[in-house]
């Protein structure tokens, strides 16, 4: 567990882009929140995906254009306290992002412990204790912004397409995480596969694949593929608001079951 007991904070993460990190990470947050959890959710992404799973696009880009972003707090080095959002959503608030994030590597290059400073502006928000959960949603990319997030992180979650394409590079991700493994404490919570098609061998041949990857831990919960997903995601809604009884918001509904135990265990 995390030295920090009242706060845990997990981050999404995959070099690979369409793994649904995004999707999972806004999904979890909302499950958390709705068995009384308060969740901080921190986007991470240029591309807002975070940001637009709770506010519609021009509230969304409103905000990323406020000047009080998760990029504005990295640039200036602040608490990141004074740049939460409360949500629609009961118990979830939102650290929003900025199309500038894609600047965000060559700020930290100029900066003294580059690799630290996203953990030091969410430590006030950690030490307050006021969230039961911090969830960061990082970019498809293997560089400083992502060590700052996972130097920030108790837990990893890695979310992997069950497709062909979807493993291209795992490889390189796990060897990323192992290589910076004397730069932060974070431990990889598991595998989480998503956009599963039982019409199709994938999901059998991903958990297979997974298998060959000694102690990581591969979560019972995997998410299907569903429309209710995109429809949800148009709607800028958890896709349980958007739809409850939907196959995929029971899947995501469990997989906070499976992470609520492994934080209490």
């Amino acid at each position: 567990m995390a030295d920090n007991q009242g706060t845990i904070t997990i981050c999404f993460t995959n070099n690979k882009g369409g793994s649904g990190k995004s999707t999972s990470c806004a999904n979890l947050g909302y499950e958390l929140s709705a068995i009384g959890k308060k969740v901080l959710l921190v986007d991470g992404d240029m591309q807002l995906n975070l940001s637009l799973s709770f506010f519609d696009e021009e509230k969304a880009l409103a905000m990323a254009e406020s000047g009080r972003t998760l990029y504005d707090a990295i640039r200036s080095k602040e608490d990141l306290a004074g740049y939460i959002v409360s949500s629609p959503f009961e118990n979830i608030d939102l650290i929003p992002s900025s199309i500038l994030m894609s600047q965000v590597e060559y700020d930290l290059f100029t900066m003294m412990q580059r690799e630290l400073v996203l953990k030091k502006c969410l430590q006030h928000i950690r030490e307050k204790g006021n969230y039961d959960y911090i969830l960061i949603d990082a970019p498809p990319t293997l560089g400083t912004w992502v060590i700052n997030i996972l130097c920030a992180s108790d837990y990893v979650i890695v979310p992997v397409e069950a497709s062909p394409w979807g493993f291209f590079g795992l490889a390189n991700m796990f060897d990323f995480l192992n290589r910076i493994q004397d730069m932060t404490d974070a431990v990889i919570m598991g595998v989480l596969i998503t956009k599963v098609d039982e019409r199709k061998n994938y999901y059998r041949q991903a958990r297979e694949l997974l298998k060959s990857y000694e102690e990581i831990h591969v979560f019972d919960s995997f998410i299907h593929v569903d429309s209710a997903i995109e429809w949800a995601q148009d709607a800028s809604k958890p896709v349980a608001v958007y739809k409850k009884t939907t196959r995929s918001a029971v899947e995501f509904k469990a997989l906070a079951e499976e992470v609520t135990r492994y934080g209490s265990r």
